[in-house]
């Protein structure tokens, strides 16, 4: 059965299943089983045979729920009694609540993001949209759930699983459920900004050892591999959505505190809930591998022309998955825009189809396995304005390995100030100033610093010296600083004397031009920059001295995240601006 089908008794649409109770003024559920949805890659029954899978631990089976009674209307209220005479007439009438105010009670759980805001639209009946949520145990991966006083980063997994009816005619039917679309959501923990960080299914990462709980309780140890394609963290060699988290963890940094996962219906029932979605072509796309044809312009899509504008890529940009990321960037912020619109707000019936369609195409994690859990989720990233979600892409290159580029690597030294801006909260959009602790720490001495005439990058003359970051750093900057940086006058001086936490510059008081050139090469704070004495180098030259210390992250990667901005290269958007497909 297609998905756009569940929830659904004999036809009946879910918003009109809520009834209005002339007695209380109120409008009433009348509720109608709805059939399971398919399920994600989830660990086998430790058994030697197979045996079909067991209904879900706190479940009623369906036919039983089909056996409860109906709630039955309230009560009817006694009727007053009655006035004495002369003062009829006077009392006055009940106050009803205003249509603005019984949306608000619909509108108040809904999220900043797609399947998120489709997820808790619906919390008013909770118990018929828990029987709908399935979920799979994060094995200790996150977290342990987000919390309402942190940042929150929730890992949003698209999987190519063909379950559903049509969904059979795409690519690859017997696929086991791989992480075909992958985003990490870092909201930041004041609420004000978020990014939503995608990574290419064909990023050649490695997959880790991931304890997997089966469904008898027991813990199953599923190896890792090295050097395998991203996507193979989920359905390969029975790998659960845990295991992308883990991967997740070990290829950014970061710890995801929840995961969501979906399949391909859920593009297609979402869309449709809110009447489609309106995207912008730049160009015709006739693309036979996904379905899609559309002439150039402006459309608005649903259910599978939707599922086939996110699925298409041989039309658009270079033909690869790095283009289809940017078309599903573009698709989703399109989405939100119809989501966060006061079309799909003021609209209950819309509202009942969101939480109907969000609730069955969603797999969640144990810690996100209620309405109320995700309502609350929801509400916290409801506070975001949507003008300040950034989405962005983990930097890659082709990877060098390979003479027909299929796979990417990382491009390390922009990947790693992505990952280290997401890891310390630092917003993509910069909506506004980001106040450390390290620059709070500072006086008006170290900030001075910073300030005054810089040298050229030519004119900087600077040994490098090892302190205590990992072997062979001090070349390796001394290639970044030469050959990209243009500090030509440069030399590698070896080990420092001692291991130093943080980085230094150390320079004479007749070589602060030059020092402040380099620090604003190196992103370094104030406080890093050590008045003192300046050495000779091998020319018989004074120069300045950089100490790497036990916080240097690479070549070329800024020593202060929060005093960058996102490397130039890479690709970014945000939620609130139209753009078109190239």
């Amino acid at each position: 059965m297609d998905a756009q089908s569940r929830g659904r008794a004999e036809d009946i649409d879910p918003a009109d299943q809520w009834v209005l109770n002339p007695d209380t003024g109120d409008y009433e559920l009348r509720l109608s089983p709805s059939p399971p949805q398919s399920p994600v890659p989830r660990p086998r029954r430790a058994t030697p045979a197979e045996a079909p899978a067991p209904e879900r631990d706190g479940r009623e089976h369906r036919e039983d729920r089909e056996d409860r009674e109906v709630p039955t209307s309230r009560r009817r209220r006694a009727a007053p009694e009655e006035e004495p005479p002369g003062r009829r007439g006077r009392r006055r009438p009940a106050k009803k609540k205003s249509r603005g105010k019984r949306i608000l009670l619909w509108t108040g759980g809904t999220m900043a993001f797609v399947v998120l805001a489709a997820g808790t639209a619906g919390y008013l009946y909770l118990q018929h949209l828990n029987g709908n949520i399935q979920s799979v145990s994060d094995d200790g991966a996150g977290t342990g759930g987000f919390s309402k006083d942190k940042a929150i980063n929730i890992l949003l997994i698209g999987t190519d699983k063909r379950t559903g009816d049509g969904n059979e005619g795409y690519g690859d039917n017997g696929s086991a459920g791989h992480a075909d679309t992958n985003i990490l959501l870092h909201v930041s923990k004041d609420r004000s900004n978020a990014t939503a960080l995608s990574i290419p299914r064909d990023l050649i990462v490695d997959v880790p050892d991931c304890p997997t709980t089966q469904e008898d309780g027991s813990t199953k140890v599923i190896p890792g591999e090295s050097e395998v394609r991203f996507n193979t963290s989920l359905g390969q060699n029975e790998r659960t959505p845990s295991c992308t988290m883990r991967t997740v963890t070990e290829l950014t940094g970061v710890t995801p505190d929840n995961f969501m996962v979906a399949d391909f219906n859920a593009v297609k029932t979402l869309t449709s809930a809110v009447g489609g979605v309106e995207v912008c072509l730049a160009k015709d796309i006739d693309d036979p591998d996904s379905h899609l044809n559309l002439p150039a312009g402006k459309h608005t899509i649903e259910g599978e022309e939707a599922l086939a504008f996110v699925r298409t890529r041989h039309s658009v940009g270079f033909g690869g998955d790095l283009s289809r990321i940017e078309i599903q960037q573009q698709f989703l912020s399109a989405l939100m825009r119809k989501l966060k619109s006061n079309d799909t707000l003021s609209s209950p019936s819309k509202m009942v189809k969101l939480a109907e369609a969000g609730t069955e195409a969603l797999t969640v994690d144990s810690k996100l396995d209620s309405i109320t859990k995700l309502k609350d989720l929801g509400l916290e990233l409801g506070k975001l304005n949507i003008k300040n979600l950034t989405f962005a892409t983990v930097p890659v290159v082709d990877n060098p390995a390979e003479k027909v580029a299929a796979t990417v690597v990382l491009k390390e030294g922009p990947a790693q100030q992505v990952f280290d801006m997401i890891k310390n909260d630092v917003s993509f959009t910069e909506v506004k100033e980001k106040e450390k602790e390290e620059q709070k720490k500072e006086d008006a001495a170290d900030a001075a610093r910073l300030k005054g005439e810089k040298s050229e990058p030519g004119e900087v003359r600077v040994r490098v010296m090892n302190g205590g970051a990992s072997d062979g750093s001090a070349g390796r900057e001394l290639t970044y600083l030469q050959n990209e940086a243009g500090v030509t006058k440069s030399e590698n001086a070896g080990n420092a004397p001692e291991d130093l936490d943080k980085t230094t510059l150390e320079y004479a008081p007749d070589q602060a031009d030059q020092a402040r050139a380099l620090a604003e090469i190196l992103g370094l704070s104030g406080a890093a920059m050590k008045p003192g004495e300046s050495v000779t180098n091998s020319q018989g030259l004074p120069t300045m001295t950089l100490t790497l210390g036990k916080d240097f992250k690479g070549a070329g990667v800024k020593l202060d995240a929060a005093s960058g901005k996102a490397p130039e290269d890479v690709q970014k958007s945000t939620a609130d601006k139209v753009e078109c497909a190239k």
